[in-house]
């Protein structure tokens, strides 16, 4: 499960031109997704730069604080970065 907040949000915006020899995010998120991998947009953080979810990859949903804690209490593991 991926939880993304404040400017991670844009990692999962669908369509990026991503440079080359940089990593391009969304599509490592959609690899995710194909393998069973959940993702997770705050809507708070969406709306604070103005993204909708017609704009996010179509496995990426719009997500709750709610939501993040009860993946935290559920996880083995953590990872933040």
């Amino acid at each position: 499960m991926v939880r993304s907040t404040a400017y991670g949000v844009t990692c999962a915006v669908a369509g990026q031109k991503t440079p080359d020899g940089y990593y391009a995010l969304n599509r490592m998120l959609g690899s995710l997704a194909r393998h069973g991998g959940h993702i997770a947009c705050s809507g708070t953080c969406l709306d604070a730069r103005g993204l909708s979810k017609e704009l996010l990859l179509a496995e990426a949903s719009r997500s709750t604080i709610d939501e993040l804690a009860a993946w935290t209490i559920e996880a083995d593991q953590v990872l933040t970065f």
